[in-house]
């Protein structure tokens, strides 16, 4: 005869836990990575900071597409937070359903904004 002691824990969830925290921690080190990049550029930057020098900055073709690359890393990182917001404490599945969609919505906006700045499209 077998005794079972405690009770026997059902392990369920969607275990993206580790995947999450992760994208979190490495979306956050390119944007800080860009932001040390940017003021470094602007630190020695010769002569006073005014538009054509902040202008100079992003008119490269490498620093859009870079930029742009830290704009969507920015907008992963948002919705890992807002998402876990949004499921952390609006418990009716309505109302937090009508929450991830308009923040998705909101994100590819600002994306779509973001490419019209940086193209001028």
């Amino acid at each position: 005869m077998s005794v079972n002691f405690g009770s026997k824990r059902v392990v369920t969830g969607a275990h993206y836990g580790l995947r999450d925290w992760l994208a979190q921690r490495v979306t956050g080190g390119l944007v800080a990575l860009f932001t040390f990049i940017v003021l470094a550029q602007v630190i020695f930057s010769s002569g006073p900071m005014g538009y054509e020098t902040w202008a100079g900055i992003f008119a490269a073709q490498w620093m859009k597409a870079l930029t742009f690359v830290v704009f969507v890393a920015l907008a992963w990182h948002v919705w890992f937070g807002m998402r876990d917001i949004w499921m952390d404490y609006v418990k009716p599945a309505g109302i937090r359903l009508v929450l991830h969609i308009f923040t998705i919505v909101w994100l590819v906006a600002c994306l779509g904004w973001a490419v019209q700045v940086l193209w001028r499209l």
